[in-house]
C-alpha cells in the first residue's frame, strides 16, 4: 500500500471516528464511471453510507461568473458546470431536494476539505433491481415522474447553499458535451481524428439547434436522472418512495432534460408505450411553462443532445480510462439518437450524422481508433 492510501485511510478512519461510526465494519461498493467510491457502513442495527471522493482526482471547477475563456483554461468541469471534487456540492443539492419534500439522502457528517461524506444509507434496490425483482415497472416510472413534477413546481433557485451558486446549463456547457462525440467517439468510429472541418460544422449546427433552450423557465436539473440512479423505497408514500443520488452536477436547466433521461436510459430499454405514457403524465400533471407541441420538440432537441454526450462519454471510457464494457451500451444509445433526429426541427443534424457517421460506423470495437 502506497503512502497516499495509508493517508487516505487514515483520513477515513478519523472521520468515522469523529462521527461516531468509528467501530463501523465497511463494505466496499462496486465502482462505476466517476472518480467517487462509496462504502456501506453497519455498525449494529445501524447502517450508512460513506462517499469518498480524492481531491485530486478531478480537474478544478470556475466560479460561476468565469467567461467561456476562463471555463476553458480550468478544464472540462469548468467547461461543462460539473461539480468535480467538490462534495459540497452534493451536500447542498441534498438540502434542497430534501427541502422540496423529496427523499435525497440527509446527510450525517461532512469533511469538505477532506472529500468525505457520511450520509443515509437508502437502500439495495435502485429502480434496474427492484424492476427486476418484480416490482411493478409501470407503478415506478409514474413515481419517477412525479418526482419531476414536484421538483417543477418552482423555478430553480439562484443558489443552493451560502456560496453554492446552482450553474446555469448554459449553450458553452452543452457544446462542451455535444464536443465529446467529436473529440472521442468519432476518431474511434472513423480510425483518425476529427478534422478542424468536421468539428466546426458539428458544433455550428448544435449551436444553431440549441438557441432556443434558454428561452423556457429554468427548473432544477438533476442532469443523471435514470433507473441506476434512483431508488426504491416502498415504505415511503407517494413521489417519496423514490430515493435520489448522484446529483452532484446538478444545474439550472429546461423542464425537459430529466425526463428524457429518465424515458432515453443508455443502460436499460423503456418500452415505447410506457414513454408516451409517461411523457402524457407529465404533460397533463404539471406546469411545463410551454404548450405541449413546444415541449416535445425541446424533449427530442435536449434527447438528442444528451445522447451525442453519452456517445462521446462511453468511447472516452473505453479509450482513456480502459473500460471498454461501456461500448456495449452504444447501440441502445444510437437508436435514441436515430429517433431523436428524426424530429423535423433536426434535419441538418441528422443529415451530418447520416454523412459522418452511416449506421456501420455507430457501433465500434475498443481499440479500432484513438484520439490522437
Amino acid at each position: 500500500m502506497t503512502q497516499i492510501e495509508n493517508a487516505r485511510l487514515e483520513a477515513i478512519r478519523a472521520f468515522l471516528a469523529g462521527a461516531g461510526w468509528g467501530g463501523a465494519a465497511r463494505t466496499p461498493l462496486p465502482a462505476d464511471a466517476s472518480t467517487r467510491r462509496y462504502m456501506r457502513l453497519k455498525l449494529g442495527d445501524r447502517t450508512a453510507m460513506l462517499m469518498d471522493q480524492p481531491q485530486s482526482a478531478e480537474a478544478s471547477v470556475a466560479p460561476a461568473e468565469a467567461s467561456p475563456e476562463e471555463r476553458r483554461a480550468h478544464g472540462y468541469n469548468a467547461l461543462a458546470r460539473l461539480a468535480g471534487a467538490d462534495c459540497a456540492r452534493f451536500v447542498a443539492a441534498a438540502h434542497y431536494l430534501a427541502n422540496q419534500g423529496l427523499s435525497a439522502p440527509e446527510i450525517y457528517a461532512v469533511d469538505e476539505k477532506a472529500g468525505l461524506v457520511l450520509l443515509e444509507d437508502l437502500g439495495d434496490d435502485p429502480y434496474t433491481t427492484a424492476i427486476a425483482a418484480g416490482a411493478d415497472e409501470a407503478m415506478l416510472y409514474a413515481a419517477a415522474v412525479d418526482v419531476l413534477i414536484q421538483l417543477h413546481r418552482q423555478v430553480a433557485p439562484a443558489t443552493l447553499a451560502p456560496g453554492k451558486m446552482l450553474f446555469v446549463y448554459d449553450e458553452t456547457a452543452l457544446l462542451a458535451e455535444t464536443d465529446l462525440l467529436t473529440q472521442w467517439f468519432l476518431p474511434l468510429a472513423l480510425h483518425r481524428p476529427a478534422d478542424p472541418e468536421e468539428i466546426e460544422e458539428h458544433r455550428a449546427l448544435w449551436r444553431a439547434a440549441l438557441s432556443e433552450v434558454g428561452s423556457a423557465p429554468r427548473v432544477f436539473v438533476h442532469r443523471d436522472y435514470h433507473a441506476q440512479n434512483l431508488m426504491w423505497i416502498p415504505r415511503r408514500r407517494e413521489y417519496r418512495r423514490v430515493g435520489l443520488i448522484d446529483f452532484q452536477d446538478a444545474v439550472a436547466g429546461a423542464p425537459a432534460y430529466d425526463l428524457v433521461s429518465l424515458l432515453q436510459d443508455a443502460r436499460r430499454d423503456v418500452p415505447a408505450e410506457l414513454a408516451e405514457a409517461m411523457t402524457a403524465r407529465y404533460l397533463a400533471r404539471s406546469d411545463t411553462f410551454m404548450d405541449a407541441q413546444s415541449f416535445r420538440a425541446q424533449a427530442a432537441l435536449l434527447a438528442a443532445q444528451r445522447n451525442a454526450k453519452i456517445v462521446g462519454i462511453f468511447a472516452r471510457l473505453a479509450t482513456r480510462d480502459s473500460k471498454p464494457r461501456y461500448l456495449a451500451y452504444l447501440p441502445r444509445v444510437w437508436r435514441h439518437m436515430a429517433h431523436d433526429l428524426a424530429h423535423p426541427e433536426l434535419a441538418k443534424l441528422k443529415a451530418w450524422y447520416d454523412r459522418k457517421l452511416p449506421e456501420d460506423r455507430r457501433a465500434p470495437s475498443h481499440g479500432q481508433g484513438a484520439p490522437a
